[in-house]
């Protein structure tokens, strides 16, 4: 793949593939947190069974009518399966009501 020059020189290549998905626009940020339902998603990697416990208990501190959909009840979305999971996650997520979503934590 690299090519040595007789000066030095040599041409190296990008690694990455070409980008699948084209960028969309991110949607509205809501204004609070009062009131809403949030979803917790976790891809089963670095600890975000504490770290979640932790987030839910903080917010839930600041906004106590905020209510949680738990990484436990929407499960693992990776894996062997993760395309059909992930494409099913909206609809799950509007099954649920949930407003926002908070993602993580990966290694």
């Amino acid at each position: 793949m690299n090519q040595l020059s007789d000066d030095g020189d040599f041409k190296a290549f990008w690694p990455r593939g070409m980008r699948q998905v084209a960028v969309k626009d991110l949607a509205p940020r809501l204004k609070s947190l009062r009131g809403r339902r949030v979803a917790l998603l976790w891809d089963y990697l670095f600890r975000g069974d504490e770290i979640f416990d932790i987030v839910e208990q903080q917010l839930h501190q600041q906004f106590p009518d905020m209510s949680f959909v738990g990484w436990r009840e929407i499960d693992n979305i990776h894996g062997n399966d993760e395309r059909k999971l992930v494409a099913a996650l909206p609809g799950r997520l509007r099954a649920a009501g949930v407003d926002a979503v908070i993602t993580a934590v990966a290694a």
